[in-house]
Protein backbone atom coordinates (compact mmCIF):
# COMPACT_ATOMS: atom_id res chain seq x y z
CA UNK A 1 0.00 0.00 0.00
CA UNK A 2 1.24 3.49 -0.89
CA UNK A 3 0.78 6.12 1.82
CA UNK A 4 1.00 9.89 1.28
CA UNK A 5 1.38 11.91 4.45
CA UNK A 6 1.34 15.62 5.25
CA UNK A 7 2.60 16.76 8.62
CA UNK A 8 5.01 13.87 8.43
CA UNK A 9 7.77 15.66 10.36
CA UNK A 10 5.66 16.25 13.48
CA UNK A 11 5.21 14.04 16.54
CA UNK A 12 2.33 11.96 15.18
CA UNK A 13 3.42 12.05 11.56
CA UNK A 14 6.93 10.81 12.18
CA UNK A 15 5.74 7.96 14.42
CA UNK A 16 3.11 7.04 11.85
CA UNK A 17 5.63 7.02 9.00
CA UNK A 18 7.95 4.74 11.02
CA UNK A 19 5.12 2.33 11.72
CA UNK A 20 3.99 2.17 8.10
CA UNK A 21 7.57 1.55 6.98
CA UNK A 22 7.96 -1.20 9.54
CA UNK A 23 4.92 -2.95 8.06
CA UNK A 24 6.30 -2.76 4.54
CA UNK A 25 4.28 0.16 3.19
CA UNK A 26 5.63 2.81 0.85
CA UNK A 27 5.58 6.26 2.49
CA UNK A 28 5.73 9.64 0.78
CA UNK A 29 5.83 12.76 2.97
CA UNK A 30 4.79 16.10 1.52
CA UNK A 31 6.89 18.79 3.18
CA UNK A 32 7.27 22.57 2.97
CA UNK A 33 11.03 22.27 3.44
CA UNK A 34 13.48 21.22 0.76
CA UNK A 35 15.65 19.73 3.52
CA UNK A 36 13.45 18.26 6.28
CA UNK A 37 15.00 17.97 9.74
CA UNK A 38 15.93 14.45 10.80
CA UNK A 39 14.50 12.60 7.76
CA UNK A 40 13.61 8.92 8.11
CA UNK A 41 15.47 6.31 6.09
CA UNK A 42 13.10 4.73 3.60
CA UNK A 43 10.68 7.66 3.43
CA UNK A 44 10.45 9.69 0.26
CA UNK A 45 10.09 13.45 0.74
CA UNK A 46 8.51 15.76 -1.84
CA UNK A 47 8.26 19.52 -1.50
CA UNK A 48 4.81 20.97 -2.03
CA UNK A 49 3.48 24.51 -2.20
CA UNK A 50 0.89 26.79 -3.72
CA UNK A 51 0.89 25.16 -7.14
CA UNK A 52 -0.43 21.61 -7.41
CA UNK A 53 1.06 21.11 -10.86
CA UNK A 54 4.57 20.60 -9.45
CA UNK A 55 3.78 17.77 -7.03
CA UNK A 56 0.36 16.38 -7.92
CA UNK A 57 1.92 13.59 -9.98
CA UNK A 58 3.51 12.23 -6.79
CA UNK A 59 -0.01 11.43 -5.56
CA UNK A 60 -0.95 9.38 -8.59
CA UNK A 61 -0.19 6.02 -6.96
CA UNK A 62 -1.50 6.85 -3.49
CA UNK A 63 -3.81 4.31 -1.88
CA UNK A 64 -4.29 6.51 1.18
CA UNK A 65 -3.68 10.19 1.91
CA UNK A 66 -3.33 11.29 5.53
CA UNK A 67 -3.54 15.03 6.15
CA UNK A 68 -1.95 16.00 9.47
CA UNK A 69 -0.64 19.40 8.34
CA UNK A 70 -1.10 22.39 10.62
CA UNK A 71 0.74 24.95 12.75
CA UNK A 72 1.36 23.70 16.31
CA UNK A 73 -1.45 25.24 18.34
CA UNK A 74 0.51 25.10 21.59
CA UNK A 75 3.83 26.50 20.40
CA UNK A 76 3.32 30.14 21.38
CA UNK A 77 0.94 32.82 22.63
CA UNK A 78 -2.17 33.30 20.53
CA UNK A 79 -1.36 36.65 19.00
CA UNK A 80 -3.32 37.75 15.95
CA UNK A 81 -0.45 36.58 13.76
CA UNK A 82 -0.28 33.21 15.50
CA UNK A 83 -4.02 32.69 15.11
CA UNK A 84 -3.77 33.46 11.41
CA UNK A 85 -1.00 30.88 11.01
CA UNK A 86 -3.01 28.26 12.90
CA UNK A 87 -6.01 28.73 10.64
CA UNK A 88 -4.27 29.29 7.33
CA UNK A 89 -1.89 26.34 7.70
CA UNK A 90 -4.85 23.99 8.16
CA UNK A 91 -7.21 25.41 5.56
CA UNK A 92 -4.58 25.95 2.89
CA UNK A 93 -3.26 22.39 3.24
CA UNK A 94 -6.76 20.95 2.94
CA UNK A 95 -7.61 23.01 -0.11
CA UNK A 96 -4.33 22.15 -1.83
CA UNK A 97 -4.82 18.43 -1.28
CA UNK A 98 -8.43 18.54 -2.44
CA UNK A 99 -7.42 20.37 -5.61
CA UNK A 100 -4.62 17.87 -6.25
CA UNK A 101 -6.82 14.80 -5.71
CA UNK A 102 -9.43 16.23 -8.07
CA UNK A 103 -6.82 16.16 -10.85
CA UNK A 104 -5.91 12.51 -10.31
CA UNK A 105 -7.18 9.99 -12.84
CA UNK A 106 -6.95 7.22 -10.24
CA UNK A 107 -8.15 8.39 -6.84
CA UNK A 108 -6.94 7.14 -3.44
CA UNK A 109 -9.20 4.69 -1.63
CA UNK A 110 -9.29 6.67 1.60
CA UNK A 111 -8.47 10.15 2.87
CA UNK A 112 -7.74 10.80 6.56
CA UNK A 113 -8.46 14.35 7.72
CA UNK A 114 -6.92 15.46 11.00
CA UNK A 115 -8.94 17.46 13.52
CA UNK A 116 -9.10 17.88 17.30
CA UNK A 117 -11.46 17.28 20.20
CA UNK A 118 -11.45 21.04 20.75
CA UNK A 119 -14.33 21.04 18.25
CA UNK A 120 -16.69 20.11 21.11
CA UNK A 121 -15.91 23.13 23.24
CA UNK A 122 -15.15 22.75 26.95
CA UNK A 123 -17.18 21.37 29.84
CA UNK A 124 -16.63 20.07 33.38
CA UNK A 125 -19.63 17.70 33.37
CA UNK A 126 -20.68 16.88 29.80
CA UNK A 127 -19.53 13.69 28.06
CA UNK A 128 -18.73 14.10 24.36
CA UNK A 129 -18.96 11.44 21.66
CA UNK A 130 -18.85 11.71 17.89
CA UNK A 131 -22.60 12.38 17.99
CA UNK A 132 -22.23 15.46 20.21
CA UNK A 133 -22.84 18.94 18.89
CA UNK A 134 -19.85 21.19 18.30
CA UNK A 135 -18.81 24.12 20.47
CA UNK A 136 -18.72 27.85 19.83
CA UNK A 137 -15.32 28.93 21.15
CA UNK A 138 -12.10 29.69 19.27
CA UNK A 139 -10.75 26.14 19.13
CA UNK A 140 -14.11 24.74 18.04
CA UNK A 141 -14.28 27.29 15.24
CA UNK A 142 -10.81 26.39 13.99
CA UNK A 143 -11.62 22.66 14.02
CA UNK A 144 -14.87 23.15 12.09
CA UNK A 145 -13.13 25.06 9.31
CA UNK A 146 -10.27 22.53 9.35
CA UNK A 147 -12.63 19.61 8.79
CA UNK A 148 -14.58 21.47 6.10
CA UNK A 149 -11.40 22.17 4.10
CA UNK A 150 -11.46 18.65 2.57
CA UNK A 151 -15.19 17.90 2.60
CA UNK A 152 -15.31 17.93 -1.21
CA UNK A 153 -13.14 14.79 -1.15
CA UNK A 154 -16.29 12.82 -0.33
CA UNK A 155 -18.05 14.13 -3.45
CA UNK A 156 -15.31 12.45 -5.50
CA UNK A 157 -16.41 9.06 -4.19
CA UNK A 158 -13.46 8.75 -1.80
CA UNK A 159 -13.94 7.53 1.76
CA UNK A 160 -13.00 10.24 4.25
CA UNK A 161 -12.32 9.65 7.94
CA UNK A 162 -12.06 12.62 10.28
CA UNK A 163 -9.85 12.01 13.32
CA UNK A 164 -10.50 14.23 16.32
CA UNK A 165 -7.37 13.75 18.38
CA UNK A 166 -7.03 14.41 22.10
CA UNK A 167 -3.83 15.09 24.04
CA UNK A 168 -1.16 12.74 22.69
CA UNK A 169 1.20 11.47 25.37
CA UNK A 170 4.89 11.11 24.55
CA UNK A 171 7.96 11.67 26.72
CA UNK A 172 9.89 13.74 24.17
CA UNK A 173 7.34 16.06 22.63
CA UNK A 174 3.90 17.50 23.21
CA UNK A 175 1.88 18.23 26.35
CA UNK A 176 3.34 15.55 28.62
CA UNK A 177 6.91 16.68 28.07
CA UNK A 178 5.90 20.18 29.19
CA UNK A 179 3.99 18.88 32.20
CA UNK A 180 7.04 17.07 33.58
CA UNK A 181 9.20 20.05 34.60
CA UNK A 182 7.40 20.85 37.89
CA UNK A 183 7.59 17.19 38.91
CA UNK A 184 11.28 17.03 38.03
CA UNK A 185 11.77 20.06 40.31
CA UNK A 186 9.75 18.36 43.09
CA UNK A 187 6.97 21.00 42.92
CA UNK A 188 4.31 19.12 40.97
CA UNK A 189 0.67 19.74 41.77
CA UNK A 190 -2.80 20.30 40.28
CA UNK A 191 -3.28 22.99 37.66
CA UNK A 192 -6.05 25.44 38.43
CA UNK A 193 -9.00 23.68 40.06
CA UNK A 194 -7.70 20.25 39.00
CA UNK A 195 -11.24 19.21 38.04
CA UNK A 196 -10.84 19.86 34.29
CA UNK A 197 -10.88 16.72 32.15
CA UNK A 198 -7.94 15.50 30.10
CA UNK A 199 -8.90 13.31 27.16
CA UNK A 200 -5.59 11.70 26.33
CA UNK A 201 -4.14 8.97 24.12
CA UNK A 202 -0.80 7.14 24.11
CA UNK A 203 1.19 7.92 20.96
CA UNK A 204 1.32 4.24 19.99
CA UNK A 205 -2.49 4.00 20.19
CA UNK A 206 -2.84 7.17 18.12
CA UNK A 207 -0.67 5.61 15.41
CA UNK A 208 -2.42 2.24 15.62
CA UNK A 209 -5.85 3.85 15.38
CA UNK A 210 -4.96 5.82 12.24
CA UNK A 211 -3.51 2.70 10.65
CA UNK A 212 -6.65 0.77 11.60
CA UNK A 213 -8.85 3.32 9.81
CA UNK A 214 -6.63 3.17 6.73
CA UNK A 215 -6.44 -0.62 6.58
CA UNK A 216 -10.16 -1.11 7.26
CA UNK A 217 -11.00 1.84 4.96
CA UNK A 218 -13.46 3.27 7.45
CA UNK A 219 -15.22 6.59 6.94
CA UNK A 220 -16.92 9.04 9.29
CA UNK A 221 -15.88 10.88 12.43
CA UNK A 222 -13.64 9.19 15.02
CA UNK A 223 -12.47 10.50 18.39
CA UNK A 224 -8.88 9.42 18.96
CA UNK A 225 -8.74 9.39 22.74
CA UNK A 226 -8.43 6.75 25.42
CA UNK A 227 -11.79 5.36 26.58
CA UNK A 228 -10.77 6.47 30.09
CA UNK A 229 -10.28 10.25 30.31
CA UNK A 230 -9.11 11.59 33.67
CA UNK A 231 -9.27 14.85 35.58
CA UNK A 232 -6.19 17.02 35.84
CA UNK A 233 -5.61 16.34 39.52
CA UNK A 234 -5.57 12.60 38.83
CA UNK A 235 -3.13 13.07 35.94
CA UNK A 236 -0.72 14.79 38.31
CA UNK A 237 -1.09 12.11 40.96
CA UNK A 238 -0.36 9.38 38.43
CA UNK A 239 2.71 11.18 37.08
CA UNK A 240 3.99 11.70 40.63
CA UNK A 241 3.39 8.05 41.43
CA UNK A 242 5.30 6.76 38.42
CA UNK A 243 8.19 9.21 38.86
CA UNK A 244 8.26 8.86 42.67
CA UNK A 245 7.91 12.61 43.13
CA UNK A 246 5.86 14.67 45.59
CA UNK A 247 2.52 16.10 44.53
CA UNK A 248 1.63 19.15 46.55
CA UNK A 249 2.02 22.59 44.96
CA UNK A 250 -1.03 23.75 42.96
CA UNK A 251 -0.54 26.13 40.04
CA UNK A 252 -3.05 29.01 40.34
CA UNK A 253 -5.21 29.59 37.28
CA UNK A 254 -4.46 33.32 37.36
CA UNK A 255 -0.74 32.63 37.00
CA UNK A 256 -1.25 30.57 33.86
CA UNK A 257 -3.60 33.16 32.39
CA UNK A 258 -0.94 35.81 32.96
CA UNK A 259 1.82 33.71 31.41
CA UNK A 260 -0.07 32.07 28.54
CA UNK A 261 -2.85 34.53 27.83
CA UNK A 262 -5.75 33.09 25.85
CA UNK A 263 -3.77 29.90 25.24
CA UNK A 264 -4.25 29.02 28.93
CA UNK A 265 -7.57 27.45 27.92
CA UNK A 266 -5.52 24.44 26.74
CA UNK A 267 -4.64 23.53 30.33
CA UNK A 268 -7.33 25.22 32.43
CA UNK A 269 -10.33 23.94 30.53
CA UNK A 270 -11.02 20.51 29.09
CA UNK A 271 -13.57 18.05 27.84
CA UNK A 272 -14.47 14.46 28.64
CA UNK A 273 -14.37 12.68 25.29
CA UNK A 274 -15.13 9.04 24.57
CA UNK A 275 -14.00 7.21 21.36
CA UNK A 276 -17.40 5.63 20.79
CA UNK A 277 -17.06 5.14 17.02
CA UNK A 278 -13.56 3.69 17.23
CA UNK A 279 -14.61 1.16 19.85
CA UNK A 280 -17.70 0.23 17.83
CA UNK A 281 -15.45 -0.37 14.81
CA UNK A 282 -13.55 -3.04 16.78
CA UNK A 283 -10.36 -1.16 17.63
CA UNK A 284 -8.54 -2.37 20.75
CA UNK A 285 -6.44 0.07 22.76
CA UNK A 286 -3.08 -1.14 23.97
CA UNK A 287 -2.99 1.48 26.71
CA UNK A 288 -6.56 2.34 27.75
CA UNK A 289 -5.57 3.30 31.34
CA UNK A 290 -3.37 6.25 32.24
CA UNK A 291 -1.17 4.55 34.83
CA UNK A 292 -0.14 1.76 32.47
CA UNK A 293 0.40 4.29 29.69
CA UNK A 294 2.71 6.38 31.89
CA UNK A 295 4.61 3.29 33.05
CA UNK A 296 5.26 2.41 29.43
CA UNK A 297 6.25 5.95 28.50
CA UNK A 298 8.71 6.17 31.39
CA UNK A 299 9.78 2.53 30.99
CA UNK A 300 8.78 1.74 34.54
CA UNK A 301 7.11 -1.67 34.64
Amino acid sequence: MNIVLTGGTGLIGKALAKSFLHDGYSVLVLTRSANPVDPLDGVKYTRWGSSTDEWVTSLSEADAIINLAGENIGSGRWTTGKKNKILESRVNAGKLLTSAVEKLRVKPKIFIQSSAIGIYGTSRDQVFTEQSSTGNDYLAGIAKIWEESTKYIEDMGIKRAIIRTGVVLDINEGALARMLLPFQLYVGGPIGSGTQWLSWIHLSDEVAAIKYLVEKQLSGVFNLTSPNPVQNAEVGRQIAKVLHRPYWMPVPAIALKTILGEMSVLVLEGQKVIPESLLAAGFTFRYPDLLEALKNIFNKQ
